[in-house]
């Protein structure tokens, strides 16, 4: 899975013109999911999305996470972020099928509310044709791989 995660003062997503969600302050996340994903890596994004230190206290920067201050957050699925350019033409070959990958994300969105607090946790429309309003604050900008996470031994 790779996720983008962007600090926000609020994003929301629009889809035929029609409000779908809308958060204020707290996180905006972009997510994609590889033909490869698996439980396991739902369970390192969820864990990092959570406790990504991006927000300030009065006194230090970079010291509390979205659960520190009871912030929301927004996700939005983008098949797009495994994509692979051939040439100039996208190649999706490395995103997982429509068929399994929105059974998938419904699985990541729940992991993410039954972690959290499901009243915080906002989701676009899977497959739609979103339009995505990100107010970035900061900006603060995190790219996430949960095949590239590093092992400590």
């Amino acid at each position: 899975m790779r996720a983008i995660i962007q600090r926000v003062t609020n994003a929301s997503v629009t889809v035929d013109n029609v409000l779908v969600s809308t958060i204020g302050q707290g996180l905006c996340v972009l997510i994609g999911i590889s033909r490869e994903d698996t439980p396991k890596d739902i369970e390192y994004i969820v864990r990092k999305i959570l406790n990504v230190r991006v927000f300030e206290n009065n006194e230090k920067r970079w010291s509390l996470s979205v659960v520190d201050r009871n912030l929301e957050i927004l996700c939005v699925s983008q098949f797009t972020l495994y994509t692979v350019l051939k040439g100039n033409k996208l190649d999706f070959h490395q995103s997982m099928n429509a068929e399994q990958s929105e059974s998938f994300y419904n699985q990541f969105i729940n992991e993410l509310k039954l972690k959290y607090k499901p009243n915080l946790v906002k989701d676009g429309k899977f497959g739609a044709l979103m339009s995505v309003n990100i107010q970035n604050d900061g900006p603060v900008t995190i790219t996430l791989d949960s095949k590239a996470k590093v092992k400590f031994l």
